[in-house]
Parts: structure tokens; C-alpha cells; sequence
């Protein structure tokens, strides 16, 4: 697996830590209100999806794979309003992920939350939180491609 991020994920990273500790905070609620609406045909139907258990919030996550890995995944997050740090998490994995195919999701090393240096603004089982989201990703992109 490689260790270097995709250019939107390093850039996420980057801004992150370009704040103070206090102010990462405030971005990552501006990732949760940019996370993108779930498109009608999930709207409601959590068993389409699959739920983030190590959440502390409700959070569920599908994503749609091409053919093989070489094709660009889609992926699609339902997060509560009133759960503004997991829904900005999932916010921070839509827009880093966006676009990439399922090798380059594969290739995101695990550690990106910690990357992100919030450990010393939100708990770590927040962020045990966001980790367990970006796990159900690949392998669902895992499942989607296998032949």
C-alpha cells in the first residue's frame, strides 16, 4: 500500500494542518455541511447501505464500483444533521475520495484521520470513527470489483 495520499486528499491534509488546533474544528463543520445529499434512490433505505458501527452516530455508507478496479468508485454517505463531527468526516472522505478509482481508494493509507491533526481537538473514538467509515469504503470496493 502506498504511503502518499491523492492531490485532494493531500490537500485536505494540508489545509488542516495549516490552522491551529482551534480552528481545524471549524473546518471540519464547514466539510459537514458541504457533505453532498444522498441521491433519491438511497434516500430512506438504510438496507442499501451499510452502517458505520464504530460511529457513535447513525452514519451509513454505499458505495457503487465500476467493473475492476481501474474504474472510478462512487460514494455516498448518510450522516445525521445533528452529528456535525461525523457528518464532517464523512464530508472530509467524499471530497478526498471523490473521482478515484478503486485502486487509488485502495492505495489511501489507513491513518489519514490521524493526518488530519484533530487528536488533540475531537476524542479518539471519533476518529476511530472516521477510520471505520474509510474501512467499510474499501472493502465494499473490494466486494464491488472481485471477480
Amino acid at each position: 500500500m502506498a504511503d502518499t495520499l491523492p492531490a485532494a486528499f493531500a490537500e485536505i491534509v494540508d489545509d488542516f494542518n495549516a490552522l491551529a488546533v482551534k480552528n481545524r474544528l471549524e473546518l471540519l463543520l464547514e466539510f459537514s455541511r458541504e457533505l453532498p445529499a444522498l441521491p433519491e434512490k438511497y434516500s430512506g433505505d438504510h438496507d442499501a447501505m451499510e452502517a458505520v458501527t464504530e460511529c457513535q452516530s447513525p452514519v451509513f455508507v454505499k458505495v457503487e464500483t465500476g467493473a475492476t478496479l481501474a474504474d472510478p468508485a462512487q460514494i455516498y454517505f448518510d450522516a445525521p444533521a445533528e452529528a456535525p463531527t461525523t457528518r464532517g468526516f464523512a464530508g472530509i472522505l467524499a471530497a478526498g475520495l471523490e473521482g478515484l478509482s478503486g485502486q487509488e481508494i485502495l492505495d489511501v493509507p489507513n491513518d489519514v484521520p490521524q493526518r488530519l491533526g484533530l487528536s488533540d481537538a475531537v476524542s479518539p473514538l471519533r476518529l476511530r470513527g472516521m477510520a471505520g467509515m474509510l474501512a467499510r469504503i474499501k472493502r465494499q470496493v473490494h466486494e464491488g470489483t472481485a471477480s
